[in-house]
């Protein structure tokens, strides 16, 4: 089984179509022992910048890096658990600045869950 890092930018299958399968990116946000131990990825949807932007979208500006063929955004609202078996890597996100957005939306999200408090 491949392995993944948060980070990645991985293309998954999207279910619901009967015969054929779309394929859709997302980015890796936890691995580790999820995927090793569970064969589990969490992920954020990746969806294109052309759709109306929701609170929380980031931007991602290295589309090559990326493995993207459009300008796209991390839609940090909309979390996923996929099967790692499934996924395929097809790049890395890799700006500073948008990997730190990111990890503030998520922190801010997650803080009543952890019952840490965050200034972000």
């Amino acid at each position: 089984m491949p392995s993944f890092e948060p980070w990645d930018v991985v293309k998954l299958p999207f279910p619901g179509i009967a015969l054929a399968e779309e394929h859709r990116p997302a980015l890796v946000i936890a691995a580790g022992r999820l995927a090793t131990h569970h064969d589990l990825l969490w992920t954020l949807m990746i969806t294109s910048a052309t759709h109306p932007p929701w609170p929380m979208d980031v931007p991602i500006t290295d589309l090559r890096s990326a493995g993207l063929p459009a300008p796209s955004v991390v839609r940090c609202a909309k979390l996923a658990t996929i099967l790692a078996s499934r996924a395929q890597k097809i790049g890395i996100l890799a700006a500073p600045a948008e990997r730190a957005a990111i990890a503030r939306h998520l922190a801010s999200t997650l803080a009543p869950a952890t019952g840490r408090q965050t200034n972000m």
